[in-house]
């Protein structure tokens, strides 16, 4: 009779809705993050175009800007620099009712605020082309009169950066530590497993305000810090699996065979284990992704100007009970369906890799 061979590895994750889900998602943010500089309506550096006039418009409001060219000349950038850090502006921008040109002229109304507004005129040589653009904010504007979306766009970087740093520190070490740790037993298990222990018994965010003030506030040092608190998890783990394994008989003969305890671990134990650790990796992911815009909101993350979702909640949460809620919840929803997308995949990692009973 004709065996029926299981389902691969990744026929079994594709079959996962959940997983797959996780994975168009995780795919679709990391095309929006790598393109974010030339999708966003404003492409200028970190989104930082203030237009205080239009301040914490509702979603769906549209203006008139009018383009004026800048004093000094701003040369374009190049393709790789407008990828990873934008473009700066070549116009000042400014909101105006209405306008009509008479001669070499342009006369407008200028927005002040809401229904106030005041007469002005500019030689048309000092525009752009054309000198008014019709401008939807379909987010709405931030309290500095920033396009939300655009923020939005950049802001994904920021929480993938910090997942993918985090991730790859805390699976170094935790790798190193617990491979030692589970492979020589004695005292080495003993000092390292202390030494977890101690690690373990310090909430999260206490370690990672500490690493902060070492490291000081910014980008990079967020990343780092969120990174040097997840490794714990990943230890105990591979700790563990690496107890079980070194047991076995495949691992004795390679020992029968005088192979290095380095060639043991990396070539032989390590391949073995690395279905528990890519799930835990994928949790990791979605913890450092919270933690991050936790430490934004509290102001030890990343800085303004610079776009992160945790910072433009906490620059807008007032707004959540007034009028215009959209401002904090846009990035609170970007950041639970990224959360979910790292979950779901963790959750279909793990049921593709447990094959008992199938």
């Amino acid at each position: 009779m004709p065996v029926n061979n299981p389902p691969s590895f990744f026929k079994r994750l594709l079959r996962n809705r959940g997983a797959f889900f996780g994975m168009i998602l995780i795919a679709a943010s990391l095309l929006l993050a790598f393109g974010c500089y030339f999708l966003a309506p404003d492409s200028s550096p970190n989104a930082n175009r203030m237009i205080p006039e239009i301040a914490s418009k509702q979603p769906g409001y549209a203006v008139l800007l009018l383009r004026v060219k800048r004093d000094r000349t701003i040369t374009g950038p190049s393709f790789f620099e407008r990828l990873f850090w934008g473009k700066e502006d070549v116009y000042q921008y400014i909101p105006i009712q209405s306008y009509h040109r008479k001669g070499d002229h342009i006369f407008y109304r200028k927005l002040v605020d809401e229904n106030i507004t005041e007469a002005g005129s500019i030689a048309v040589e000092k525009t752009g082309n054309p000198p008014v653009i019709d401008t939807k904010f379909f987010l709405g504007t931030d309290k500095f009169g920033r396009d939300i979306v655009s923020r939005l766009l950049i802001g994904i970087r920021v929480s993938l950066g910090v997942g993918m740093i985090a991730v790859l520190i805390s699976v170094t070490i935790g790798i190193l530590l617990g491979a030692l740790a589970g492979y020589f037993r004695g005292w080495v298990d003993d000092i390292i497993m202390w030494f977890i222990n101690v690690i373990w018994s310090i909430p999260t965010l206490l370690l990672v305000f500490a690493i902060t003030l070492v490291l000081g506030k910014g980008f990079w040092q967020v990343f780092i810090a969120v990174g040097l608190t997840m490794w714990v998890n990943v230890a105990r783990l591979v700790r563990g699996q690496v107890l079980s394994i070194r047991e076995m008989e495949y691992i004795e003969a390679t020992r029968a065979l005088g192979y290095s305890h380095t060639r043991t671990i990396i070539k032989h134990i390590l391949p073995n284990i690395l279905g528990p650790v890519m799930v835990i990796a994928a949790s990791n992911f979605a913890s450092a992704i919270v933690i991050e815009a936790g430490l934004s909101f509290l102001g030890v993350g990343v800085q303004p100007p610079q776009p992160s979702w945790g910072l433009m909640i906490k620059e807008n949460y007032n707004f959540i009970i007034t009028h215009n809620p959209m401002l904090a919840l846009a990035p609170g929803i970007a950041i639970m369906l990224l959360v979910l997308a790292f979950n779901l995949l963790g959750n279909g990692l793990r049921d593709a890799l447990s094959v008992r009973g199938k």
